[in-house]
Parts: C-alpha cells; structure tokens; sequence
C-alpha cells in the first residue's frame, strides 16, 4: 500500500476543500493535502458558468469557474498539495487515517495529524421524494442536467417543466431557456420560494417563467420519452387536490427538490451527525464529535451562498492547522446551541468554551417567511446579542454574531420575533 504523510489532510477538492487548505498553509501548517475524486478541483463550481459568485467575498460578481479558480491560484501559490483521481473510502477519526483508491497508486493511506471533511452534497432525486407514474427519459435533477448542458455540450430537452424552486433549477429555468428551450412553469410544494429571490427575479421574472407555488407533480407521463405530467395544487396539509389536477405536456422534467450533505464516510468514521442537517455537529472551530477531525460547507449544512462555504471553510483550516501544530485552543466545556421562534436549525450546534473569548457568526434557517423581524440570541433570561432583519425566508440563510465572553450559561437560544 502506498503512503502518504501530511500535517492536514482534506477529503473534497470542491470551494471547501480549496478555501480550507489555504487557510491551513496561512496558518502554518506543513504539508496541506487535498484528496479530490475528480481529475480536477472545483468541484460543483466547475459546471456553474453562470455570474452571481463572490459579490460577498470579493465585491465583484464572477462565475463559478472564475471563483474557485482564484482559490485555486492562492493554493499554487501556498504550496497546498493536491491527490486528484482518487476515491476516498475510509476514514479513521481515532488515528488520523484515510484509506482512498488513486487511479496512479492504487490503494494508498494516508497518515494526517488532522482531518478536515469537505465532501459537499448531492441532489435529492425523483426517488427520494416518490413520484409515480412510468419511468421515460426525460428525467434529470437539474444539476446532472447543468452539467450535460455546460460541460458536455448536450442539451437534455425542448419543452421542460422544473419541479422545485430551490437555486439550482430556477438557474437552469434561466439556461434551457437561453438554449432555446420552452420552460412551462416550475412548480413548487411550499406556499413560498426555496431559492434565492434574486435568482426568481433574474431567472424566471426576467424571462417570464410563471412560478406555481403550493402546487406539486402527481404523475409523469409517457413510454420512451416523457410526454407531460399531472399538476395539482396542494392543501395546508401538502396533500395533493386530485379534483383540480391539470395535465401538462412536456418533454423533460427537471428535479430541484433539496441538497442531501454527502456524509456516508462520516457516519462511517463515528462523526456524531445531527438530525436536522444531516451533517456533521460542529463547534464555532468547526470541529467535530471526533477530536482533530474538522468539517466544513455543504457537507455541514447546505449553504445558499459559496461565500459563506469559503468563510466557514477558512475557519476549519485554520483550527485544523493549530490542531495538527499542537496549539489547539484548550477547552474548558460546551455551550448547547438551541433553536427557539421560527428557527429551523443552526450552525455551529454547540460552543467550546475556552480562555480565547471571540465573536462568533451563528448561521441559520428559518421555518417560514416573516417581514420586520428581529434576531435575539438569549443566554438564560439575558438577550445577548441583538439584530433587525426586513425579511426572513427558509431559501436563505441568516447569521448573527454572539460574543462568546457574555456567555454565563450552558445554553443559548437564538429566536426570530415578529416586531420588536
């Protein structure tokens, strides 16, 4: 078996992996390793081409492509260390070993002092969510047909309707509509968008896309090819209204129904994973259940932003790095992050409490759409930290920022109320 020593080790060569290795090589840490499946980094952002990335961290909008590819120059530029082509399929939190599959080594071990998880996520298919009806071509989740459009140069239909409104497909709404292709309508479960509202203005209003919200497919039609499916509206109990199901012709249906955090090697390796996200639980340092194994991104939770994947991400390289250097924070115990009003989870799930007070960024997702709320982070009967938002929404994230030297209990709870 071949072997491989390293001070850090990274499993996922996506926008988390690159912005956590460099952010472990700033730090100090040695020997950066990135072990990446593909024969390329980038991950998912190397078939996003569309604009809309970084106008957070860099105050400019780029394509995917050119978002990673910076990270990519800064990692060149650090010296990060990259094994491409290789198939992760152990991983040992107890004694710091990856087991991975490299189409140049073959079987190889890696030896790492810390391990940061970076494996993003994947889509939910027709499967997950149980749509009957036959089983045509016709059928992609929007991302593997972003990917057949953009990377492979094969368009996937003429006339398409997009079940789900989260990012991905009112993105490709926009792109089969720009190649040509008549998109019927997306049609979406929840009374309320699951994406980004810039992405319904710039992706379907801008091309006149109509929007059915509280309605869902009931059955997809046809034998060889799809030939249309049944839509209904759907009542408060998100049951299917049989008596008012129209038929919609169509050629293609696109999946966008939610993300899925890739985590079979971290339940594999004992990562205590949290029931809400399905992914690892971490602290403000992203570390996990495990000592000196880190997570970071989608992988963690899904993100709507890959600003915040970078921002997070850096965090886990950085305290990956002092981990493996030795000069790890030293803890005295755990703050329980719990979610109170209208919250549907958060992120980090626990605070380590140590002599190194900081602010750290709580990340969260709402239950349900709210206007003129405010954001309230409590600690027994104390409000610590404070914020006023115009608009809250399940399709975006929200973030506060608690200073963890106010903290005097072994709970906080974040809320968001209505008014004042």
């Amino acid at each position: 078996m071949y072997n491989i020593n390293c001070d850090v080790a990274i499993v996922g060569g996506g926008p988390a992996g690159l912005a956590a290795a460099v952010s472990a090589k700033q730090e100090g840490a040695n020997k950066v390793l990135i072990i990446e499946r593909d024969n390329a980094l980038g991950g998912i952002l190397q078939q996003c081409i569309h604009p809309g990335f970084g106008l957070t961290r860099f105050n400019e909008e780029l394509t995917g492509p050119e978002y990673y590819g910076r990270f990519v120059d800064k990692a060149n530029e650090v010296g990060v260390d990259y094994l491409l082509n290789s198939m992760v399929l152990q991983v040992n939190g107890e004694d710091k070993t990856i087991i991975c599959a490299n189409s140049e080594y073959g079987l190889t071990l890696v030896n790492a002092k810390s391990i940061i998880l970076a494996m993003g996520c994947r889509e939910r298919t027709r499967a997950n969510i149980v749509i009957p009806g036959t089983r045509p071509a016709g059928l992609y989740t929007a991302g593997s047909a972003q990917r057949l459009i953009n990377r492979q140069n094969i368009m996937v239909g003429k006339k398409v309707v997009i079940l789900g409104s989260g990012d991905i497909g009112m993105i490709m709404a926009r792109r089969m509509s720009l190649e040509g292709a008549k998109v019927v309508m997306v049609v979406e479960l929840m009374d309320y968008l699951a994406g980004l509202t810039r992405n319904r203005v710039q992706c379907l209003d801008d091309f006149g896309i109509p929007l059915k919200l509280a309605h869902t497919i009931t059955r997809i039609e046809g034998n060889t090819r799809v030939t249309g499916v049944y839509v209904a509206p759907v009542d408060e109990n998100k049951k299917p209204i049989l008596s008012q199901e129209e038929f919609v012709e169509c050629d293609t249906v696109l999946f966008s129904v939610g993300l899925i955090p890739e985590n079979e090697l971290s339940s594999k390796a004992g990562v205590l994973i949290n029931k809400v996200t399905n992914g690892p639980s971490v602290d403000q340092y992203m570390q996990t259940s495990i000592s000196g194994v880190f997570a970071c991104g989608n992988v963690v939770h899904v993100n709507d932003l890959v600003d915040n994947v970078s921002a997070e991400s850096e965090q886990a390289g950085k305290y990956a790095a002092r981990y493996a250097m030795g000069n790890f924070p030293k803890t005295t115990g755990d703050v329980c992050c719990q979610t109170g009003k209208n919250v549907r989870y958060l992120c980090p799930h626990k605070l380590a409490l140590s002599n190194e007070y900081d602010k750290v960024t709580l990340y969260f997702r709402v239950l349900s759409p709210k206007q003129n709320v405010t954001l309230t982070v409590r600690c027994g009967d104390n409000i610590i930290a404070k914020k006023k938002e115009l608009r809250v929404s399940p399709g975006e994230m929200n973030s506060i920022k608690v200073d963890t030297s106010l903290i005097t209990d072994d709970s906080i709870t974040v809320d968001v109320i209505e008014g004042d």
